[in-house]
């Protein structure tokens, strides 16, 4: 059993004893831990919820109302949702914040409650140490008596909003989308997209759409991270119905990435890029994206004439150097795409209108749109690390072996090698460095990679 507090909510793996799992003991601790801070920092009595629909959701959904309502909070029930119609949501019912019910692209015995505030966003690093405080206080909580109990709406009206809001977008092009024609196999994870994406797909004039594994019955039929190796099936039936490509989403639909006609993975890291070079095409601006995220954002950015900017990891991050540096787009390069127009939070659904209009506006096929990219590589490794090992103190002497290299610390340590580049950064739950690397090889980016964990091994056996 695993349970994670951290300042962006809690998550676990479902059942085991209390304090060790996500057992419902947690969950009403955490949940009215969030519901009095959010009254106390909003001075408002409404929670936005909703979830994606992995097999513990009701489950942890009728623990989070409950617990709500025993407070005192109102409670607008979207039901079957996805993380950003949750986010807009929460302003749409000028709510005190949102709970989302998901665990990402985790496997279906985990599950999690993101929290929100009331901007319908992650909640930043000192509000989420504020609500663990007070979780570690429960016995300070009062509950409500019988008349001041909270209520419950079920509103199940948000799927057509959240559509709505994106074909009002002005680089959404409807006709030109339709005019397309476009053939499209769609893999859902059997959670919550089987739902919204054929919707958005139809508003957008898609007619043919093949649907893999769009039952939401949380039945993850593969590993649900929407990654090429975990995508075979949807990159064999891309082929098998000649379409003209694959979409994928992840389980509570904040990731994207698509498939090329061929069969090959576009890749999740240029979901974003494609994506901005048309928004920067549109009207121009700055982009942000976080330090592990690949180079050639910032390559598509600066032929622009505009500024790229790198955050830490973590989406509030991002969303917080989007607003400093005004940019008109920005997100992760796990597929997460932030379209502040919309609203500051990762969007499949506003992510696959834009990049469809792009596409289609192009009159490309999706490889070659890929080959009309900048080619970059990033190699993902880690090195376990003895428990308790000064890992910050290892990466200072790291940064003091390439001092002279362009280097960023602002989370962990990024050393750049002209337009190579490698990430170390600490683990928040294990004893590890994660390193990621990049370059216009995948020979190059893992060779890298070898490099800076010989220098680690060698200042370590120093």
């Amino acid at each position: 059993m695993t349970l994670i507090k951290s300042i962006s909510g809690i998550r676990g793996t479902i059942g085991g004893k209390a304090g060790e799992g996500l057992t419902p003991v947690d969950i009403l601790k955490f949940t009215a831990a969030y519901g009095k801070w959010i009254v106390s920092k909003t001075g408002k009595n409404k929670i936005v919820i909703g979830r994606d629909a992995r097999i513990s959701g009701e489950m942890v959904r009728n623990l989070i109302t409950g617990t709500l309502q025993s407070i005192g909070i109102d409670v607008v029930d979207l039901g079957l949702s996805t993380t950003p119609t949750v986010e807009i949501a929460v302003t749409e019912e000028k709510a005190g914040g949102g709970i989302i019910i998901t665990a990402s692209h985790n496997p279906k015995q985990w599950n999690a409650l993101k929290l929100l505030n009331a901007d319908g966003e992650f909640i930043s690093d000192q509000d989420g140490k504020d609500v663990l405080e007070l979780a570690e206080t429960m016995d300070m909580i009062d509950f409500s008596e019988v008349d001041e109990l909270g209520c419950v709406l079920l509103d199940d009206t948000y799927l057509q909003k959240h559509i709505d809001k994106i074909l009002a977008l002005p680089l959404v092009n409807v006709e030109l989308i339709r005019n397309a024609n476009f053939k499209v196999v769609i893999d859902c994870v059997n959670s919550t997209g089987g739902i919204f994406v054929p919707a958005l797909l139809k508003a957008l004039g898609v007619e043919t759409v093949h649907e893999l594994y769009c039952k939401p019955d949380g039945n993850f039929p593969h590993n649900p991270e929407p990654l090429p190796e975990n995508l075979m099936a949807l990159s064999q039936e891309v082929m098998a119905k000649k379409a003209d490509f694959g979409i994928a989403v992840d389980p509570d639909v904040d990731r994207l990435c698509f498939i090329a006609e061929d069969g090959v993975a576009f890749g999740e890291e240029y979901t974003l890029v494609a994506v901005s070079d048309y928004i920067l095409k549109a009207h121009g601006g700055n982009t942000v994206s976080n330090l592990s995220s690949t180079r050639a954002l910032r390559d598509v950015t600066e032929q622009a004439g505009f500024t790229y900017n790198a955050s830490a990891v973590g989406e509030v991050n991002v969303v917080n150097k989007m607003k400093a540096t005004h940019a008109i787009i920005g997100g992760e390069g796990n597929g997460g795409v932030i379209y502040p127009e919309l609203h500051y939070g990762r969007d499949a659904l506003v992510g696959i209108a834009l990049f469809l209009t792009h596409l289609a506006q192009t009159g490309l096929s999706v490889s070659q749109l890929k080959a009309s990219y900048p080619l970059y590589f990033i190699s993902k490794n880690k090195m376990t690390l003895t428990e308790g090992m000064d890992i910050d103190g290892l990466l200072k002497k790291v940064q003091d072996k390439y001092c002279a290299q362009p280097h960023s610390t602002i989370d962990g340590l990024k050393i750049e090698f002209g337009k190579e580049w490698v990430h170390l950064r600490k683990s928040n739950t294990e004893a590890i460095i994660r390193i990621y690397s990049e370059s216009t090889s995948e020979a190059n980016a893992n060779n890298l990679a070898t490099r800076l964990i010989a220098d680690m091994n060698e200042i370590l056996g120093a």
